[in-house]
């Protein structure tokens, strides 16, 4: 068998491999979400998914564990937008404006969207999803608590509770995008741009400590 013939044959395992793993991550976050998390079995994932059961049970041995899967692939995509030492990036403004703008990007994510839909459906339920999704999403949360503190402790801004500024701070931005696409509303109709400039202007009055303007010279007349 000649090289071409031997990486061939080799490839396709590896191929089908990965395909029927997507393929089950698909047809998972779609029956989570129409259906909820307890009212969809592993052979409603074979059949979704067009696998063979004993194939789905190679790749996961429980829907939990397909959550799991579905949780770190979200959890990836922050950390592939938010990588270490983006909090460098300029002063206080370029910052927040960077971290504003990939947190609305996040809102255009059908993926994200949904997988977020379906925590808040099934969390009741079923505990662990919230607690499992707190532990992933809350170390980023963190790097921005973390960062406002920083920038406190250095004279540039003035958040003496910047838990409650981050929370502030996101906020804003998710009751344009992510809430009414929660609650299946259109976004308000305002381009980005306009959101994050906006929202970082509110957050500044408030959080941003004002610079010291140069001290005035008094204009002697020569008259006393």
């Amino acid at each position: 068998m000649d090289a071409s013939n031997r990486n061939s044959n080799e490839a396709g395992p590896k191929a089908r491999h990965g395909g029927s793993r997507e393929a089950i991550i698909k047809a998972a976050g779609r029956l989570f979400l129409e259906r909820g998390f307890g009212f969809v079995s592993m052979d409603d994932l074979a059949k979704a998914s067009d696998v063979a059961r004993r194939t789905l049970y190679n790749q996961f041995a429980t829907k939990e564990d397909i959550f799991r899967e579905m949780l770190r692939r979200v959890s990836g995509q922050f950390e592939d937008a938010l990588p270490p030492g983006i909090e460098t990036h300029g002063d206080v403004e370029d910052v927040l404006r960077l971290v504003a703008g990939l947190i609305l990007d996040a809102h255009k994510q059908p993926e994200y969207c949904g997988f977020l839909r379906m925590v808040v459906a099934d969390s009741r339920q079923f505990p662990w999803i919230a607690e499992e999704f707190a532990a992933v999403m809350d170390p980023q949360t963190e790097r921005l608590v973390q960062y406002l503190a920083d920038q406190t402790a250095r004279g540039v801004l003035d958040c003496q509770k910047p838990v409650l500024a981050a929370h502030q701070f996101m906020g804003m931005l998710n009751e344009m995008s992510l809430w009414p696409w929660m609650i299946g509303r259109e976004s308000f109709p305002f381009a980005d741009k306009d959101v994050i400039d906006e929202t970082i202007r509110m957050f500044l009055l408030r959080y941003g400590r004002p610079q010291l303007a140069p001290p005035q010279r008094v204009h002697q007349t020569g008259a006393d």
